[in-house]
């Protein structure tokens, strides 16, 4: 991959919030660790595929990126997601990803949900 950290995050968003799954190995790296709160830290492309296909709580949906910040070996992102869980149930989430790039991949991301915890 040789977009620069904005477009490979942008590139992302897109793949998952038009379920194409498949593609997810064009911008995270084999290795790559999913930080994510309510989640054991997801490991590896495999582990991550499988999240998506078969954990993860969300049916449809799109992410509205507000902000990207990108340096060579780290990027952030927030924003807003709204959709449908698998329940159908609307879905309404604020959300900040924080990652570390490597090789024009991600090789962890970290997302943080605007809500109280402690």
């Amino acid at each position: 991959m040789t977009a620069n950290g904005a477009e490979l995050i942008r590139g992302m968003f897109a793949a998952i919030d038009s379920g194409e799954f498949d593609r997810l190995r064009e911008y995270f790296a084999a290795d790559v660790v999913y930080e994510r709160p309510g989640y054991e830290p997801l490991r590896g492309i495999e582990a991550l595929e499988n999240f998506y296909r078969h954990e993860r709580i969300i049916a449809r949906g799109a992410h509205d990126l507000q902000g990207i910040l990108a340096e060579p070996r780290a990027a952030a992102c927030w924003g807003r997601f709204q959709g449908l869980s698998r329940r159908d149930e609307p879905l309404d989430e604020r959300f900040a990803d924080v990652y570390e790039l490597r090789d024009g991949r991600v090789a962890r991301r970290t997302t943080h949900f605007f809500r109280p915890a402690i």
